[in-house]
């Protein structure tokens, strides 16, 4: 069965400061590498917009509003990392609904693949660290609404901890949540997810990936998902401008190897997002990003 892939060009659609830190031309560019290794532009699912009713249903709505027209302060939006404008507004309500989108495809296919996502410092009353809304929380949400799933396990190898995600699924028993972060990093004040790992600056592949089956196996011991939701951030790279950590391109491609292997084994669908990555070399950041879509089997 092919895995569905989700893509829609706002991704890469925001006009950023020069020399801004966010890397916004590598969704395009991973669309456009995948097409150059044949695989078919009809397989891609174009995302609408997320209503403001299905952000309003799990985020605070006076932060939601606010920020949705324009009228967040300009503390919270430089803690945002981005201007505002109604382009990023636009980009992200379809970015977010691009994971939603991607959670149900895999319900459907086993396996699906956002080209972008992973929004994983958004809280529910405050964006952070280029994250606006937090995809990853809403996704997990949107499996959780089909009959067949009840526990779903939110997988985030983002060199960044995803504390966002943490604080929203504090109280929620029904999602279970599992990070492997650098600890000297990004953000400071860490949020306490169900399993965190923190690894020190210079961590290299063989004990990245040791560490990740021992939390792979301590969360399946801990947790039955019924559904996974993968968070495949490349900032572990030992290229990245912001990762700390010594992870070579195959250590990326093994580790996400593992977590399909995973659900696999578990005989659960898999949604997985791209997370950050930070090399201001695209293409050299592309071909790390496109390690995920190889260890999906989407190309040789």
């Amino acid at each position: 069965m092919t895995t569905p892939l989700v893509f829609h060009p706002i991704y890469s659609q925001l006009d950023l400061p020069e020399r801004h830190r966010f890397p916004i031309e590598k969704y395009v560019g991973i669309r456009d590498e995948l097409v150059r290794r044949g695989v078919d532009k009809a397989r891609f699912t174009t995302p609408s917009p997320v209503d403001l009713s299905v952000l309003t249903a799990y985020y605070d709505s006076n932060y939601v509003y606010a920020l949705t027209t324009g009228a967040l302060d300009k503390k919270a939006m430089r803690r945002i990392g981005f201007p505002w404008s109604q382009q990023l507004i636009e980009r992200t309500r379809t970015a977010v609904a691009g994971t939603c989108l991607t959670a149900n495809l895999a319900l459907e296919h086993g396996k699906a693949l956002n080209l972008t996502g992973g929004y994983h410092h958004a809280f529910s009353d405050f964006g952070s660290g280029f994250c606006l809304f937090n995809d990853l929380y809403l996704a997990a949400k949107t499996m959780q609404q089909t009959s067949s799933i009840d526990n779903v396990l939110i997988i985030d190898l983002d060199v960044h901890q995803g504390d966002g995600t943490a604080k929203l699924a504090e109280d929620d028993r029904d999602i279970f949540t599992l990070s492997i972060h650098g600890e000297k990093n990004f953000p400071y004040r860490k949020q306490h997810s169900d399993i965190d790992i923190g690894l020190a600056k210079g961590t290299e592949d063989d004990e990245y990936l040791s560490t990740l089956e021992e939390a792979l196996t301590l969360a399946n011991r801990q947790f039955q998902p019924d559904a996974i939701i993968y968070d495949a951030g490349v900032d572990i790279h030992v290229n990245d401008d912001l990762g700390h950590l010594h992870i070579s391109t195959q250590g990326v491609y093994e580790r996400d190897k593992t977590v399909f292997a995973l659900a696999d084994r578990l005989g659960v669908p898999i949604a997985a997002v791209i997370g950050g990555g930070y090399q201001r070399d695209i293409a050299a950041l592309v071909d790390v990003h496109i390690q995920l879509y190889r260890a999906a089997g989407v190309i040789g």
